[in-house]
């Protein structure tokens, strides 16, 4: 079906290639094209939407920029797949580190249900009053230790597909990494000393000093999930290697 811009719709300012992009990000963000999906092709785009090339161009082209497709010469653009972030602090997956040290790795589901968002829910992550959420608390083991504890909130609304996923055998980072491609965290890292219900779940005395990870993460703009990880202060170790600025090495 073709799309025809009538001079209403000009009048108004919306430009056709916010038009076209709006269109394909809607169909991304939605689940109906996933990861790997093949863009209609610009010559495509263009009979559809009965355009210049230079306007497709700049709705892919800008889409791109958002991290949402990846362009490719001569084969044409796709729905960009999740893939390792450049930061400072990377997301990890659990297990692919646990099995990267050599360890046996075991996943357990504790708990799991859906319920309406909170008001914290609301509040941090910028639920709608109706939003469905997804709570979970599960374990991860490296060897015959509990390696971190976990307590997550999924905002359900904004993760396509969740129901294929099977939580009760697969973790709900690694799942997430692998589907969900995110645009923005917030990360926070404490120390705090296991009270006796956390310390009874990861298997240590009272009073154990934990290193506590605080990680929220977005979406073009929408929130996916936010997750509290504790783990024993004897299992972790923070190292990076960095060089000084030309500022610093002048002082």
């Amino acid at each position: 079906m073709q799309h025809i811009v009538n001079p209403t719709e000009r009048a108004r300012g919306d430009s056709l290639h916010q038009r076209i992009r709006s269109t394909i990000e809607q169909r991304i963000l939605s689940g109906e094209w996933r990861p790997g999906h093949r863009i209609p092709f610009e010559h495509e785009l263009m009979a559809e939407y009965r355009c210049a090339r230079m306007t497709v161009n700049k709705a892919l082209q800008s889409l791109a920029e958002a991290g949402l497709i990846e362009r490719r010469r001569r084969a044409g653009s796709f729905v960009r797949r999740p893939s390792v972030h450049s930061a400072v602090l990377a997301i990890p997956d659990i297990q692919a580190g646990i099995l990267a040290r050599g360890l046996a790795y075991r996943y357990e589901l504790l708990h799991a249900r859906r319920c309406r968002a909170s008001r914290a829910d609301r509040e941090t992550m910028g639920a709608l009053p109706t939003g469905t959420v997804l709570v979970l608390r599960c374990r991860h083991f490296a060897a015959r230790r509990v390696f971190a504890l976990e307590h997550r909130r999924i905002m359900v609304d904004a993760v396509p597909h969740i129901g294929d996923a099977d939580f009760a055998t697969e973790p709900p980072g690694s799942w997430l990494l692998r589907h969900i491609p995110w645009h923005e965290a917030e990360l926070q890292i404490a120390a705090m000393n296991a009270d006796a219900e956390i310390a009874t779940l990861l298997e240590v005395p009272s009073g154990t000093a934990c290193l506590v990870v605080d990680r929220q993460t977005w979406r073009a703009g929408a929130a996916i999930t936010a997750v509290r990880l504790w783990f024993p202060g004897d299992l972790q170790k923070l190292v990076t290697r960095f060089t000084p600025t030309s500022e610093a090495g002048a002082k």
